[in-house]
């Protein structure tokens, strides 16, 4: 019996690929600039699109920073997940393995970005907070669990609590108006904070980590 064609319909790699290139210059230009002053015209006329094509993949400005901030997290989780994801753990590798992608993240984003998004847009801000604490539960959660059956860290603390002070520090002052009431930025900021932890939770034998 001839076999018919297939119908099925696949969607084509030209809307795709400009919808990448869209999230790849809005990603650069509200990280560096801030998302305020960046205006949807002004990305179509950078990617020399035509506004009703850059309209039709985006047809607002929050929808445009969701997949900005959706893919950056995303990267974000996978490059921890490296980190972390492997079976027996080297508890001090994976701990600077993890500070050196954090800071190669925070490096990327300014601070006029945050602060933008804060008040233009606080349910981005809100989504910000939400896969960063993500990140930080299944990550950091799973450094704090391998060091305390290493005797790295201390086993009379949970390591879930360990996590939620982590946290509820990063939360409470890595945010706009904390940074500048301190004088601080996220690549200041957050080194500090998990210094302070670490310094409370490890043991003696863990004090190589410091």
């Amino acid at each position: 019996m001839k076999r018919l064609p297939t119908t099925a319909k696949t969607s084509p790699p030209a809307p795709k690929a400009a919808r990448a290139r869209i999230v790849a210059a809005a990603r650069r230009e509200f990280f560096a600039n801030g998302f305020r002053h960046v205006t949807m015209d002004d990305l179509a006329a950078e990617l020399g699109m035509s506004k009703k094509t850059f309209y039709t993949h985006f047809p607002g400005k929050t929808e445009l920073l969701r997949a900005v901030l959706m893919e950056k997290f995303d990267e974000v989780d996978a490059d921890m997940a490296r980190v972390t994801g492997g079976g027996a753990a080297d508890v001090p590798v994976m701990l600077q393995q993890l500070l050196a992608c954090g800071q190669r993240h925070k490096d990327e984003i300014q601070p006029a970005f945050l602060r933008d998004i804060q008040r233009e847009a606080p349910e981005m801000f809100q989504l910000v907070e939400v896969r960063r604490g993500e990140c930080l539960r299944r990550h950091w959660g799973r450094l704090f669990r391998d060091g305390r059956k290493a005797g790295l860290f201390r086993k009379d603390i949970p390591a879930t609590l360990m996590i939620e002070i982590l946290l509820g520090a990063v939360q409470s002052i890595v945010n706009p108006p904390k940074l500048a009431e301190l004088g601080l930025t996220p690549r200041t900021a957050v080194p500090g904070i998990i210094d302070v932890i670490l310094r409370g939770v490890t043991t003696e034998k863990g004090k190589s980590l410091l």
